[in-house]
């Protein structure tokens, strides 16, 4: 059976250019158009397609909000096809993300080799494809409550203290990344008693904004890691890694480096875990949440062996259950929680009681 596509796009000319791209492969069916976000939402409900290509900047009703309609009604694999570059567009671009679509690619900005953009809208497309989605609640970003003045304990978790037991939080997500990484961090106490490092794949041009996008998601401030900065002066701070450089921790600083990619991948979580395995030891806490392909097993496996807790995300609520199932796999997770129930636990491994309680659970 072929792959059943709606292209969401109001410009003409862009979107011929991809339907045309998409006919040319047998193996897919363009089975509508829509001009803008209401179209795109009724052909979506009449024609139940097996992916929709939805640009963001629409007339009537935006990408965005397109996108958490279907999303919360009837869950279809998105792949967002954006020429969106300044600020507020990428912050809508990591909204809609965050609200369940699935991947990213860029419009064609006529620089490519001869059948680049095409081979990878195409595949991209098959890709996305084979994703099982999830519902999403309408609006969800819009609704959090976790967001609140920076500085403040929340009533359940003012009891927290820092513990000599952990200095460091590692986490690594993929697809359907920017929600999980918000919810889990969403859960933890502010101020968090440790810094919190993330490697989280969007690469360029769209991943430029999103360390400013995810600081305005929940009260820990969040940044790009800067080369040569000394870990313990970043507790209650959430540092990713920029689009393009592995992070690492080595003698207690940051290193940002151009070493070669991982599994594909530049940043890898399995980069920076193994790192903090060498540097850190028991004294690591790291999650690895939804994504696909494989980054990020090895190093949690990595961080076990030293001594440190892992945890990963389970298959029901991941996105794309790929790297937490790898995870699984090489017993590399010593606790395979909800999405829900992460950020809750890692509050309670922050704590005292909460580092007795592990250890006793471990014996």
């Amino acid at each position: 059976m072929p792959v059943r596509v709606l292209v969401v796009e109001d410009s003409l000319t862009v979107r011929k250019r991809i339907c045309d791209v998409l006919r040319s492969d047998p193996e897919i069916l363009v089975v509508g158009e829509a001009e803008d976000g209401r179209q795109g939402i009724e052909l979506c409900r009449t024609l139940r397609p097996d992916v929709i290509t939805m640009d963001m900047m629409l007339p009537v009703m935006t990408g965005l909000a397109a996108t958490e309609y279907i999303m919360a009604y009837f869950p279809t694999p998105i792949l967002i096809v954006s020429a969106s570059t300044n600020r507020g567009e990428l912050f809508r671009t990591y909204d809609a993300l965050a609200a369940g679509a699935v991947d990213v690619l860029e419009k064609p900005l006529g620089e490519e080799s001869d059948g680049e953009w095409e081979r990878r809208l195409v595949s991209t497309v098959k890709l996305v494809s084979r994703i099982r989605v999830i519902t999403h609640p309408r609006g969800r970003l819009k609704s959090r409550t976790a967001v609140g003045e920076r500085g403040t304990l929340s009533p359940s978790t003012s009891a927290l203290s820092s513990s000599p037991k952990f200095q460091v939080v590692a986490i690594g997500a993929s697809t359907g990344g920017p929600g999980a990484v918000v919810d889990v961090l969403g859960a933890l106490p502010a101020p968090f008693p440790f810094p919190v490092l993330v490697v989280i794949h969007i690469g360029d041009p769209f991943g430029a904004a999103f360390a400013d996008w995810l600081d305005q998601q929940t009260p820990h401030p969040a940044r790009f890691a800067k080369d040569g900065e000394a870990l313990v002066a970043l507790s209650g701070q959430v540092i990713l890694a920029p689009p393009g450089q592995h992070l690492i921790v080595e003698g207690g600083r940051l290193r940002l480096t151009q070493g070669a990619e991982r599994h594909s991948c530049r940043p890898s979580v399995d980069v920076l875990f193994e790192s903090l395995a060498r540097e850190y030891g028991s004294a690591c806490v790291a999650c690895l949440l939804t994504g696909m392909g494989r980054d990020g097993a090895a190093g949690l496996l990595s961080i076990r062996q030293a001594g440190g807790s892992t945890l990963a995300q389970d298959e029901a609520t991941s996105v794309v259950y790929g790297m937490p199932r790898e995870a699984v796999v090489l017993g590399a997770a010593q606790r395979v929680l909800p999405l829900q129930e992460i950020g809750s636990f890692l509050s309670r491994l922050s704590s005292e009681d909460g580092v007795r309680e592990t250890a006793r659970s471990h014996r």
